[in-house]
């Protein structure tokens, strides 16, 4: 059953980035070029997204486990710390130089995209060496 509720749940997600055009990567770079050829599209987009998250956890307040049995993830820090301001800098650069994150990369790689493909094994590669390297940074703030 978990199964087929993910199954349907990214079937829809990816249908959306398509209908969308987020994974089109000259609209989404036109949504981050405010002092050029802005394009305010994607926010409807981003509405659209936040509206049922709303939902979503407003009905999960209070419950234990999810409908498909398990816990909930914990909630995550309220902190800003030096991993939350790096990783949201990279992010935002791959982003904008890309136009892709992770998601539409994955939807992109449905009809061929090589860029898509290139920005994939880029990430892949990132989320590789982060962790290890996070520790290491620790370790040297840690010490100084």
């Amino acid at each position: 059953m978990r199964l087929i509720i993910a199954l349907i749940a990214g079937s829809l997600f990816g249908a959306g980035l398509l209908i969308s055009g987020m994974t089109d990567t000259t609209k989404v770079q036109g949504w981050l070029d405010v002092f050029g050829n802005w394009d305010p599209t994607l926010a409807f987009v981003m509405g659209g997204a936040i509206l049922p998250m709303l939902v979503a956890w407003r009905m999960t307040t209070g419950r234990q486990n999810a409908l498909t049995g398990g816990a909930f993830p914990p909630p995550a820090k309220p902190e800003v710390d030096r991993r939350l301001i790096v990783g949201s800098v990279l992010f935002g650069m791959g982003w904008g130089l890309a136009g892709l994150c992770p998601g539409p990369a994955m939807a992109s790689l449905s009809y061929g995209g090589l860029g898509g493909l290139v920005f994939l094994v880029a990430m892949a590669a990132g989320m590789f060496v982060a962790p290890p390297l996070g520790a290491q940074l620790d370790r040297a703030a840690n010490a100084a």
